[in-house]
């Protein structure tokens, strides 16, 4: 049964740090791309960063670039997702997904929820002003 569990929410103030934890058991990181992805209640759930451990492939949404970064520790079967320099449009739940090693390709433009097969449950992070 493949799971992926995410961890590491809470509220910070803007400036602050925050760093998830994606703990997935079930499949190997090294034939999955991990996706974090944010969710804010009445809109679309928004891609933030994938990373493709297979390649060494990662990207990142344009408005997180230079402040999230994402990595993975496969011996523990682990993605994080660093966090600084949070914004209060920050504020969202945060999920993590497993999907095609090419979605963490961003040139391959399906970077897209829908891509994804397997989630795991969210976790809310809170940015105050």
């Amino acid at each position: 049964e493949v799971q992926l569990q995410a961890s590491g929410g809470g509220l910070v103030q803007a400036g602050g740090s925050l760093r998830l934890s994606c703990l997935v058991s079930g499949l190997s990181l090294d034939d999955y791309a991990i996706g974090w992805f944010r969710q804010v209640p009445g809109k679309e759930r928004e891609g933030v960063a994938a990373i493709s451990s297979s390649d060494g492939s990662r990207l990142y949404v344009d408005s997180v670039k230079g402040r999230f970064t994402i990595s993975s520790d496969n011996a523990k079967n682990t993605v994080y997702l660093q966090m600084k320099s949070l914004k209060p449009e920050d504020t969202a739940v945060y999920f993590c997904a497993a999907g095609p090693p090419y979605t963490a390709v961003a040139s391959s433009g399906t970077f897209w929820p829908v891509e994804y097969d397997y989630w795991g449950q969210g976790t809310l992070v809170t940015v105050s002003s």
